[in-house]
């Protein structure tokens, strides 16, 4: 039966335009009705300019997109925002030093900083070919079972404090892979080889990842459990050969459902933000307390080198570690860009059609007791936050935690239009083998094969629409 509206409202609950509540539908009914909720493509939906709700920006589409406070905020709240931003910009420096508040660096490290990786607040890229820069890209280690390297731990580190040496480099090339469409037409994709300069424990193997996008995160977080598990079909019970599953986690107080991260590695953003200063910088917090970030027993001189806890207390503090969470939280989703033009809704109905939906699911409401300023929102993601198979292909060599080698969350798709306007580039996948989106899509297998051969079928000028779409996003 429906619910009255009236009573919606009454309980504070919020409407979801083209997705009408009922009651006593099961999760399989409810994924189903969710993803074919959208039956007109002949007009946009209503808010869906505002993917991002209330807190969307909706004026600057320059290199500065993805970096702006969520217009939902307080002048309060826009203050720590831009204190937030202070820590994720700070480079830190290597200990002993004057600067007793940023010191801690290391002893190994990827970057000096937040923004180091994360550029702009957005997507990271490869190094060229043959360059051992990695910049803004990094490599998890793991072996079969998904333990790190006994020597090299959990990451591996390129940079290192003065004095000492950093772990290696890693050089990438790249094989041609053609694809060739039912029609002819052939694209020549790249598949990446990695080679590093120091020789890794048996068995381990380099997993790349680059630094995803930072906007939107406080809105996933608020997104209710049960919306993102009723996507979730784990044995394929409905034989539509997508069987996406949660990753959950052990947490403090029980299981918790990641969300973040390439694997859904993660649960919280603050607990992502801790995970960072750790791995990637070598910075302490209060949940993860070792002074020294990512050494192992192995490495005796990483160990003993001079840390920057002062008093026994962690490098970054609770209230450094809150302000980077809060600035994480609240970045602003950029507004869609012409989503009444008439080649971007012939675009949308194709991505209906080939049923990249299944797993880009369009839209969800946040929950009614998020914070203030990202309760009760439309937003418009293009994820449903779960692990999915993509097959061979796109898998690392070896699996991370519990997620198995070929499986990935679902990459939010919002905002993804703007990559080369912030970034300056259109690198895209977990390691950038991707040149564009065109190539993104030609690499999905898996649960993802039979949305990937629909693409392909699709004459040059509907696949052009579905790309149309997808940059105005």
């Amino acid at each position: 039966m429906k619910i009255p509206a009236s009573f919606l409202l009454l309980c504070g609950l919020t409407l979801v335009p083209g997705s009408p509540v009922t009651a006593f539908e099961t999760p399989a009914d409810r994924k189903a009705r969710i993803v074919a909720s959208t039956q007109d493509f002949g007009a946009a939906e209503p808010h869906e300019h505002l993917q991002g709700g209330s807190g969307t920006n909706r004026s600057r589409f320059d290199r500065n997109a993805f970096s702006l406070p969520s217009a939902a905020l307080s002048f309060e709240e826009r203050g720590d925002f831009f204190l937030g931003n202070g820590v994720f910009d700070r480079a830190w420096v290597v200990a002993p030093s004057s600067t007793l508040a940023s010191d801690g660096l290391g002893p190994l490290f990827n970057a000096r900083s937040c923004q180091g990786c994360h550029v702009k607040d957005g997507r990271g890229h490869p190094p060229a070919p043959g360059d051992g820069n990695m910049v803004s890209m990094l490599f998890s280690l793991s072996d079969a079972h998904g333990n790190p390297d006994p020597v090299y731990g959990l990451q591996f580190q390129d940079q290192a404090v003065p004095g000492m040496a950093a772990e290696g480099k890693v050089r990438v090339r790249y094989r041609p892979v053609p694809f060739t469409y039912p029609d002819g037409t052939t694209v020549m994709l790249r598949k990446p080889v990695y080679t590093p300069d120091a020789a890794l424990s048996d068995g381990v193997a380099l997993n790349p990842r680059i630094a995803p996008p930072m906007i939107g995160l406080g809105l996933f977080e608020a997104i209710p459990e049960a919306a993102i598990l009723a996507h979730a079909d784990p044995a394929d019970a409905d034989g539509d050969g997508i069987s996406g599953r949660a990753h959950w986690l052990a947490g403090a107080g029980g299981r918790v459902l990641g969300r973040f991260g390439w694997k859904a590695t993660e649960g919280t953003i603050r607990d992502q933000s801790a995970v960072a200063f750790h791995n990637d910088m070598g910075l302490s917090t209060s949940l993860f307390p070792a002074p020294h970030g990512d050494c192992t027993a192995a490495q005796t001189a990483c160990r003993g080198a001079i840390h920057g806890d002062e008093n026994d207390g962690p490098e970054v503090t609770d209230d450094l570690l809150d302000l980077v969470t809060f600035y994480a939280a609240n970045l602003a989703v950029p507004a869609r860009r012409d989503v009444d033009d008439r080649d971007v809704l012939a675009g949308k109905e194709l991505f209906y059609k080939a049923r990249c939906t299944a797993c880009h699911v369009p839209k969800f409401a946040t929950a009614a007791d998020a914070p203030r300023e990202r309760r009760n929102q439309l937003i418009w993601p293009y994820s449903d936050f779960l692990l999915h198979d993509m097959g061979a292909g796109l898998a690392d060599a070896t699996p991370t935690g519990g997620a198995e080698a070929a499986e990935w969350r679902t990459p939010p798709l919002w905002g993804i239009g703007l990559t080369e306007v912030v970034n300056g580039h259109t690198f895209f996948l977990h390691d950038g083998r991707a040149r564009s989106l065109e190539e993104a899509i030609l690499w999905h297998g898996g649960e993802a094969l039979t949305a990937r051969d629909t693409f392909a079928a699709f004459r040059a000028e509907e696949r052009a629409k579905i790309l149309r779409f997808l940059e105005s996003l």
